[in-house]
């Protein structure tokens, strides 16, 4: 069930206070009397905190992650208590860009405060307290969900057993030059308005092109093409997806996440982690391709981590940990379980 954890202020990490801090997350399963069999699931760049959810009128899809999550799955609803959170600066119910700043009656918009991944996972770890989590048994989360696992790893060394970032990196890459390929595509909308597009009707033709681009680069055409063999249904049905997104995410988030992501490195703290790492990366995945996995375990066992690596073998690219549970669930089943040896 979608619920929502405030706070009347949250201090960034630049200094800035929000005065208003909201958390949109989803719970499965029951919180031991010991408050310590929790994991908690970290989402993607644009996505949402629905990992395990039925599907709903508004998100007609079963959650990314239920494969994994649920009774008798890898993460085992019947032995664990699972919190899916969505992010800080994120589109679907969290204190955001869209969001209604208190001093101006209207949303931040452009003015909304750069963030960092620590202030993200310090955001999480305020719900987690106020939920009467007192110890994590793992952080989990492909991609951006992934840069946050390996945050907590730093942030909170002695918080968690393990940790599991899949299709990642424990740096981000593309500089400020990737905000900016960013910033000029919106801003060549008409309707942009220097980011206050909300009067104008919003870029949502620039948004639907640019996550068809995203979805085809992600793998999701070949995750599409198992069940619908008509290319052209296949189209219709990517841009329907895309359709539905753009619909619901604020282009000023994508801005305040990314400029999180490119400035985001927890590489340079792994003597800080304490954790088990489980490193999970896909084969064909083009974002974060296979051949940084050596130097990543590398730097890890350097820094005294226990750090094992899995590659999904699979078509799907980026997009795979969801629809490839099957082919990574026994490693992840496996993992969980050692650590609570």
């Amino acid at each position: 069930m979608n619920q929502s954890f405030m706070v009347p202020s949250f201090k960034l990490e630049s200094g800035r206070v929000l005065p208003e801090l909201a958390l949109a997350y989803e719970t499965y399963g029951q919180l031991a009397p010991d408050g310590r069999n929790a994991i908690l699931v970290t989402h993607g760049f644009t996505g949402n905190h629905f990992a395990a959810s039925a599907p709903t009128p508004d998100m007609p899809f079963a959650g990314w992650w239920s494969g994994l999550v649920g009774a008798g799955k890898a993460i085992d609803t019947d032995r664990y208590f699972v919190v899916s959170s969505n992010m800080l600066g994120s589109s679907y119910g969290s204190t955001a860009p869209a969001s209604t700043n208190p001093k101006t009656g209207k949303p931040y918009g452009p003015d909304f405060p750069d963030i960092t991944l620590t202030d993200i996972v310090g955001a999480q770890k305020l719900l987690l307290d106020s939920l009467g989590v007192r110890h994590l048994v793992a952080v989990a989360g492909p991609s951006f969900g992934g840069y946050q696992a390996f945050q907590w790893a730093v942030s909170y060394p002695l918080f968690m057993t393990g940790v599991v970032p899949v299709v990642t990196a424990p740096k981000g890459s593309g500089g400020e030059a990737a905000v900016k390929v960013l910033q000029d595509r919106f801003a060549a909308d008409p309707s942009w308005n220097g980011g206050w597009h909300y009067d104008r009707g919003g870029i949502f033709a620039t948004l639907v092109q640019h996550r068809v681009e995203t979805l085809e680069r992600y793998g999701q055409n070949e995750a599409l093409a198992r069940t619908i063999p008509d290319p052209a249904v296949r189209a219709a049905r990517l841009r329907q997806l895309a359709e539905t997104w753009a619909r619901q995410f604020d282009p000023n988030s994508m801005i305040t996440l990314r400029k999180a992501a490119v400035r985001y490195d927890a590489e340079r703290d792994f003597s800080r982690i304490r954790a088990k790492v489980l490193y999970v990366l896909s084969r064909t995945d083009k974002l974060f391709p296979p051949s940084i996995a050596p130097a990543v375990v590398d730097k890890l066992q350097r820094a005294g981590v226990g750090a094992l690596y899995f590659q999904i073998d699979t078509e799907l690219g980026h997009s795979a940990s969801g629809p490839e549970w099957a082919k990574w669930a026994p490693v992840l089943k496996d993992f969980l379980a050692k650590l609570e040896q």
